[in-house]
């Protein structure tokens, strides 16, 4: 069985979720951190063998004081991210162990995944050897100038939103950050695709939805009551009875 790591990036700066206690992915939903029902999604599968959460210098103090008990109990790793997502991505890359065939990469922002989601893209990366998930555009897309004044109706023929999980084999996405030099990608497969290596699309869902704002959450937590429970999911701190918001 081939073995994966999971790198949840969580270290960004949530500029658009304006909240003065929470960044978006340790905001509370559903009675957890958005980033904890992320990981647990990845924690209890027989095929990875590593999850690491990827977090800002600036949160680790606050990070270790909400969450301490949660890592320990998850065997969860926590390492300090960069300036930017590509940068803290490459940051969690050099803590991989050396026996893990593939690693897969999915924001610790987006919690609304399926265990059955997961297993499909993992099954496509082991086929073609990176694959990420991803939805047909479906809305109307306009190109506008800085005078927010429409310059061209753009066809949406082919185009994808991207998502996460993004998962490629271990050797293919090292050599892609290994040669990305300044490039700061809004994601791996951007990388990847520079090698000229092919990446598959599996498509995926608008329910695996980003948090960027707080109606997101209202939206995460409605979708999170539709979706299957997470497999053999048992309390996530030692106070799981608890209300860690307290």
């Amino acid at each position: 069985m081939a073995k994966f790591a999971v790198i949840l990036p969580a270290a960004g700066r949530s500029s658009r979720f304006h909240d003065k206690n929470y960044k978006k992915p340790f905001a509370p939903l559903a009675n957890r951190a958005v980033w904890i029902h992320s990981a647990e999604r990845f924690i209890n599968r027989n095929d990875v063998a590593q999850t690491i959460l990827v977090i800002s210098p600036d949160d680790r103090e606050q990070f270790n004081f909400k969450f301490a008990s949660n890592v320990a109990i998850l065997g969860i790793e926590v390492v300090l991210g960069g300036a930017e997502r590509a940068d803290s991505v490459q940051n969690a890359l050099a803590r991989v162990k050396p026996d893990v065939d593939f690693i897969c990469v999915h924001d610790a922002a987006r919690p609304c995944i399926t265990d059955a989601w997961v297993d499909k893209v993992f099954e496509a990366a082991q086929r073609s050897g990176a694959a990420i998930f991803g939805v047909p555009v479906a809305g109307t897309l306009k190109r506008v100038g800085p005078d927010n004044v429409i310059e061209e109706t753009v066809s949406r023929s082919g185009l994808w939103e991207a998502q996460t999980p993004q998962v490629f084999r271990r050797d293919l996405l090292l050599e892609a950050y290994a040669k990305r030099g300044n490039l700061q990608p809004t994601d791996e497969a951007q990388l990847v695709e520079r090698l000229g290596k092919k990446v598959t699309v599996v498509p995926g869902s608008s329910i695996n939805l980003k948090i960027t704002t707080k109606e997101d959450l209202r939206l995460a937590e409605q979708a999170l009551k539709a979706l299957p429970k997470p497999k053999n999911l048992g309390p996530l701190h030692p106070f799981a009875d608890d209300d860690m918001w307290k």
